[in-house]
């Protein structure tokens, strides 16, 4: 399936006409597909063949070494968690999947640093964490952009979320779907979920396999082009809008068998607003059609919740 292209360069342009059809091309997309690939979207390709790199050099060490960056208390929210650990909301089955996660950085002295812990420190690889720092500020610049257009579409102030998540509890991944080496008991790579955040920004994969649930109810593979990267809408913004933005259900099915030898790498940023933020539906997208969908809840309070349903948090 071909999802929409949209151009940022259009958003950033400086020509109004420009910047129009890209809000309402966008904002279109968002309420039929759910998912969109993006060109021109500001994240160097040098910067994104480094992460990978980087990425495939920590997943490639032996099992002892990745596992002393593994941190429980964190609930993933930073560091290593190793396969199996994770499972989609109201599977029981684990994913075929372990991954890293890098999140936000503020100075010692900032008000909101007690929301977030250090970064883990990869002491085996050289730059690697300065190279997550760099691909973290590019993923949150570019997120800041298509949210500014998501604002002029639902009639907000086109800055309606800088404050929101300037500083906020974003989160950059790297995920490894290893080789499959026996018949999977029901489990596959990542099963059918929705992501929790405002929006997703994924950058590349290294094979095929991604899907989501068309409104018709079928799954249907997405392919995007090397220069572009997918962003879809997250179970935020959907409550914020209350199911004007679709949630898009999607998944990451195993490869056919002759290729189960073979590993899967993605790296996908969840735009996370600030936990304070209130995710009550927004009263422009309420009336007789549409009542009101969720009750009242911040940002942080839902994040909590939903990492108690995958599993990472007791």
């Amino acid at each position: 399936m071909s999802i929409p292209v949209v151009n940022l360069a259009d958003f950033l342009s400086g020509d109004p006409q420009l910047k129009q059809q890209f809000v309402q091309k966008l904002g279109r997309a968002y309420e039929d597909v759910g998912f969109v690939a993006v060109k021109n979207h500001g994240i160097p390709d040098e910067l994104i063949e480094e992460i990978y790199s980087r990425v495939q050099q920590f997943f490639s060490m032996p099992a002892d070494k990745k596992k002393k960056y593994e941190i429980p208390e964190l609930a993933g929210q930073r560091g290593y968690t190793s396969f199996g650990k994770e499972h989609a909301k109201g599977s029981e089955a684990p994913d075929l999947k372990e991954f890293y996660q890098h999140g936000q950085t503020v100075g010692p002295d900032d008000p909101e640093k007690h929301e977030y812990p250090d970064n883990v420190q990869i002491e085996e690889i050289p730059d690697f964490t300065e190279t997550f720092n760099q691909a973290y500020r590019a993923f949150e610049k570019s997120g800041k952009s298509l949210l500014q257009a998501i604002a002029i579409y639902l009639g907000l102030d086109e800055h309606y979320f800088d404050n929101q998540i300037r500083k906020g509890n974003s989160i950059l991944r790297a995920i490894h779907y290893p080789p499959i080496t026996h018949e999977p008991k029901s489990a596959i790579r990542a099963e059918q979920h929705e992501d929790i955040n405002l929006i997703t920004l994924l950058v590349g994969a290294s094979a095929d396999g991604l899907q989501i649930l068309t409104k018709q109810g079928d799954w249907v593979g997405v392919t995007s082009l090397p220069e572009q990267i997918v962003v879809n809408v997250g179970d935020m913004l959907q409550r914020l809008t209350n199911n004007r933005l679709r949630s898009t259900t999607h998944r990451v099915v195993n490869p056919p068998r002759e290729l189960w030898y073979t590993s899967r790498f993605s790296i996908p940023f969840f735009l996370h607003p600030k936990s304070k933020m209130s995710l009550a539906c927004l009263e422009s997208c309420i009336d007789e059609k549409h009542p009101r969908g969720y009750p009242d809840t911040s940002a942080g309070e839902y994040l909590d919740e939903r990492l108690r349903e995958i599993g990472l948090k007791k």
